[in-house]
């Protein structure tokens, strides 16, 4: 069995060599154990870094694409390579390397397709409260979403059998954890977490500049992955809202009628059946969004088929 260790990195020449370093090259029920760094633009010696620290494997782009790409050229690059399980880590050395094969053995056993590293959130000394107060949150909205009961939603340490590496497929530009975290809940793969270490911060994130920006994305993220696997449930929710408030309004003018004020209340009558048409229009597109998702499905099984005939025994046909 093949365990290759993704690191997606940008500009990590300082931090590259101690986050190889820390990966266990033995670990009991694999096989080999194969390092891969994916370089996304990166403008500093970091390949040169990456690969005098010992990486197997380095995949370099032209210019920045982002996490979400890196992570997914990693995974089909990993999958070319023969890998039975994919690890995906930080370049920045935030998660401890001894975690490792805490975070395979669920996989190795059979009795997961997907493991989440838990971080000990609450004694993270470089995270204020208000980030340890939206981490918390975060991963409850996710844990809904996906039908998960994954305490950490938002690490990027994680575990994939080959099987899940194949079925699962990232569109977002932004991350790939919450997408791929609900995509898995949403798919019946098995999705297990266990508590990992972390190693102190060593640099700020790159992935946002502030908190209301992680917010702002992470929440527009959530929602599209969600109207793309549950349509008709969002929509229904919508069409209900609007149903709510058109009804009350209708009401209110069926009051002011019955005590003889109704002329001059002729707004909440317009009103109400503007939101009654709405209502029935986001129902109706609810039904026509869940049928674009039952062929959406179809094309995701097509999909999963294909990759599995081209990364057959680790070979790209």
């Amino acid at each position: 069995m093949k365990l290759i260790v993704q690191i997606p990195c940008l500009n990590e020449e300082e931090t590259i060599p101690q986050t190889i370093a820390d990966i266990p090259r033995e670990i009991e029920g694999i096989d080999a154990v194969e390092v891969l760094v994916i370089d996304d633009g990166s403008s500093d010696a970091t390949v040169e870094a990456a690969r005098a620290a010992g990486a197997d494997h380095v995949i370099s782009f032209a210019q920045n694409r982002g996490l979400a790409a890196a992570w997914s050229a990693g995974i089909d690059a990993a999958l070319r390579l023969g890998a039975d399980v994919i690890v995906n880590t930080d370049a920045d050395n935030q998660y401890a390397g001894s975690s490792i094969p805490d975070l395979v053995r669920p996989i190795v056993a059979g009795d997961a397709d997907m493991v989440v590293g838990a971080r000990p959130i609450d004694q993270i000394e470089e995270f204020s409260w208000m980030k340890k107060r939206l981490q918390r949150l975060g991963s409850w909205v996710v844990r809904k979403v996906s039908s998960t009961h994954i305490s950490d939603a938002t690490s990027g340490f994680r575990a994939y059998s080959r099987d899940a590496a194949i079925r699962l497929a990232v569109v977002s530009n932004f991350t790939y954890t919450h997408e791929t975290l609900i995509q898995a809940g949403r798919t019946g793969l098995a999705v297990a977490e266990v508590p990992i270490g972390t190693n102190p911060k060593t640099r700020e994130s790159r992935l946002f500049r502030s908190i209301p920006e992680y917010i702002r994305r992470s929440v527009g993220t959530i929602l599209r992955i969600y109207a793309l696997y549950e349509p008709l449930a969002l929509f229904n929710l919508v069409a209900g809202i609007l149903l709510a408030i058109g009804i009350l309004l209708g009401i209110r003018y069926a009051y002011f009628m019955a005590i003889g004020e109704g002329t001059g209340h002729v707004q909440s009558v317009i009103v109400a059946a503007l939101l009654l048409m709405l209502a029935a229009q986001a129902f109706a597109l609810g039904l026509l969004a869940d049928l674009i998702a039952a062929n959406r499905k179809l094309i995701q099984d097509a999909r999963s088929r294909l990759r599995e005939v081209q990364f057959r025994d680790g070979n790209d046909h």
